[in-house]
Order: C-alpha cells, then sequence, then structure tokens
C-alpha cells in the first residue's frame, strides 16, 4: 500500500459500500443453462435443478472470494430476469413486456449495441406480499461464504415507471395511493424478511432516476400523461416511506442505469435534471451510478452530493468485451474527487453482466478480468477492497 492510499483508507468508513464492488448479476454458467433447459422441456424435476443453481452458486461465491470482494451475491443464477422474478411472487404481475409479450431476450431498436425497446408493465392484481422472495437465496450465501451477504431487488417504484397511473387503474386499482401503500408494504416486509435471513446489505436497483434526463423518455411520459418532473418528487417520496420501514441495522443503496439487455441500452443523459433531488431528498446513504460511456454526462452533477453520502462509480462497462485501462479509470477518478472526497467514492462496473440470464456479450474469462481490475484498482486506490 502506498503512502497516499494508507492515508485514504484511515479516514475511510467501513463499507459498504465497499472500495470495490459489483452490481450482482454474473454471466450464468454454460452447465446451469443446459439444465435449465432441459427443465423447461421436464427432462429433470425441481430438485435437480436447485442441485445445479447450488453448484454454480458456489463457484460464484468462490470466484468472488478469489478476486477479493468483501461480499458475495448469488450471481442471479436462481432467476432468469430478477426484475420478472420479484415482482411475479408479488401478484399478477409483469414488469417485462414488449408489444404485449413477456420479453425473452435483447430486443432492440436499434442495430447491435444500439438502444434497447423499453419494456413496459402490465398489472393485474394488487401488489401483495405473500412469502420472502430472496430470504431463501440470502440464507444459502450466508451459509457458504463468511463475506457479507448482498441481495438486490428492483426498486419500488420500477412497475409504476413502465406503466404509470394507466397501468395502475386499468385494472386492479381504483386509487394509486392503494397501489403505493401495497407497494411500500410489500417491500417493507421484504426488507423484514432478508434481515431476518441474515442479510443487511441490500440494493435496490431503481433505474427510472437516471433516465429521466432523456428527452425521448420524458416525451414518452408525457404521451403516456405523467408530468416527469413530478414522478421524480413521487418516487423520492414512496421511496422514502420503504426506506423508513427498513430494518435499523441494514445497509441500502441505491443502483441507477439507463437499462442493460443483452449489451443494449434504453435511455441516454445527464443526471443534472435529478441530481439535487435525488442526493438530497432520498433518504439513502450511497448511490451505484452508471459512467462507464459518454452517454452518462460528465461527473458534474455529483456536486450535489452531501457530505456523509457516498458514490460508487460504475466506470467499467459490462456491455462490450474491451477492458478498460486501469491509468485510464485513475484519471476518471481524479476527475470525480473534484466533486466528492476520495474516501466516500468507490469503483464498480455500471451494471450486471446478465440482468436476464442470457447475459451480456462477453466471455467468462472476460468478465472475471473486468471484476480483477476493478479489485485491483481498489488495492491501487484505497489499499484495500
Amino acid at each position: 500500500m502506498n503512502a497516499s492510499a494508507e492515508a485514504k483508507s484511515a479516514t475511510r468508513v467501513a463499507g459498504p459500500p465497499f472500495c470495490a464492488e459489483h452490481i450482482g448479476s454474473l454471466l450464468r454458467p454454460p452447465e446451469l443453462m443446459a439444465e435449465r433447459a432441459r427443465f423447461a422441456r421436464r427432462e429433470i424435476d425441481q430438485a435437480a435443478l436447485t442441485r445445479a443453481e447450488d453448484a454454480a452458486i458456489r463457484g460464484a461465491i468462490a470466484l468472488q472470494e478469489r478476486l477479493g470482494f468483501k461480499f458475495v451475491t448469488d450471481g442471479e443464477f436462481r432467476r432468469r430476469s430478477y426484475h420478472s422474478f420479484f415482482y411475479a411472487q408479488l401478484g399478477k404481475l409483469s414488469i417485462d413486456t414488449i408489444d404485449g409479450a413477456e420479453a425473452k431476450g435483447a430486443q432492440r431498436e436499434l442495430g447491435e449495441g444500439g438502444r434497447g425497446a423499453q419494456p413496459v408493465a402490465m398489472i393485474g392484481s394488487r401488489v401483495q406480499w405473500t412469502h420472502p422472495i430472496n430470504a431463501p437465496d440470502a440464507a444459502f450465501l450466508k451459509a457458504h461464504s463468511g463475506r457479507a451477504v448482498k441481495v438486490t431487488i428492483p426498486g419500488p417504484c420500477a412497475l409504476h415507471f413502465r406503466g404509470g397511473d394507466k397501468a395502475v387503474l386499468a385494472d386492479a386499482y381504483k386509487s394509486v395511493d392503494d397501489f403505493w401503500a401495497d407497494t411500500v408494504a410489500a417491500f417493507s416486509r421484504e426488507l423484514r424478511a432478508l434481515a431476518e435471513a441474515g442479510c443487511h446489505y441490500v440494493q435496490i436497483d431503481e433505474t427510472a432516476f437516471a433516465k429521466f434526463g432523456d428527452p425521448d423518455v420524458q416525451a414518452a411520459l408525457a404521451a403516456r400523461g405523467d408530468d416527469w418532473s413530478k414522478l421524480i418528487d413521487t418516487y423520492i417520496a414512496v421511496t422514502n416511506r420503504v426506506l423508513a420501514a427498513a430494518p435499523a441495522q441494514m445497509r441500502i443503496g441505491m443502483h441507477l442505469c439507463r437499462g442493460n439487455r443483452g449489451g443494449h441500452w434504453h435511455a441516454e443523459g445527464s443526471y443534472e435534471e435529478v441530481a439535487e433531488r435525488l442526493f438530497n431528498a432520498l433518504d439513502i446513504g450511497f448511490y451505484f451510478l452508471e459512467y462507464d460511456t459518454p452517454r452518462a454526462g460528465s461527473f458534474t452533477p455529483l456536486r450535489h452530493v452531501p457530505k456523509g453520502k457516498s458514490v460508487v462509480l460504475g466506470l467499467v462497462s459490462t456491455k462490450v468485451a474491451a477492458l478498460e485501462d486501469k491509468a485510464a479509470l485513475q484519471r476518471r477518478l481524479d476527475d470525480a474527487e473534484k466533486f466528492v472526497a476520495r474516501d466516500r467514492l468507490a469503483i464498480s462496473p455500471q451494471c450486471g453482466f446478465a440482468s436476464i440470464d442470457t447475459g451480456n456479450p462477453i466471455t467468462p474469462e472476460q468478465q472475471t478480468r473486468k471484476l480483477e481490475l476493478v479489485c485491483n484498482l481498489a488495492r491501487d486506490v484505497w489499499g484495500d477492497t
């Protein structure tokens, strides 16, 4: 550890967030995908599939521990799409439809690596928590690793963002206020269940906030009758209700990105439109921000981050195979430090490697090199991961 890194490490508050982070999902091993296909063809039963998932997750744990991460996730290996899986447990709800059908892969509007079609929500019942959703996954991680257990869940406003009041009132609800009350209750109960399972580190993925700065998104929201600026205030208020009900010992951060489906994206634009409210009115301690491409804009919006809050910079891309240059990443950290003190910064990829089970267009070896780069840079900068 050099003298500068040692000094920074001495003033840094223990995580989470940790110096080296990743967003959660990992590429599914081919063996697991093969077993899932066999399960779909009814060639194996649920018990056999679960054994394959368990083995794959143990491998993911070993990878994260070997690289030096201070926490572990299960890579989302038990789910095709964690957004879809989570909301499906809360009722007759679909957050991931395109043209009225469940999205299966990297459907898109532009060419390879371009802008993807934005999925929409269908709300066919009230939102109701009936059983722990991710608590069994947290318990499995806790039983197989001594590292901190991190669980990622969709944000409480994700369903509304993809459907708006129109989807809420189409069938299941007569009042949007009732929808929000049910949503807050469901998320609050899931957070309590996670704490009871031994998980005290949760990442909420609320990608809407990163998309509000995109003129095309603003126009689409206006076309369905929503004022995008008022939605920011509504979403902050709803999320604060969930956070206020969370277990006191739980550390909760929010991940923001502009879409990640098979290497494609859903929006572009700076954080400037939302930064002041997002960083000050939202009662959350740290943010995972996508900053891997110019589509995210500059670090200037970080001037609104108050002391006492931290930012995990998503500088490494999970969408492309090319490995980033460590010196270039170091320079970007230096630029960000003009707005946020280095002891309140951390580094990660901008998003997961496989938001859906088919994953992004990179290989497992490239994934490992990118995760290794994150850990190595953290050691260089802060003297620790």
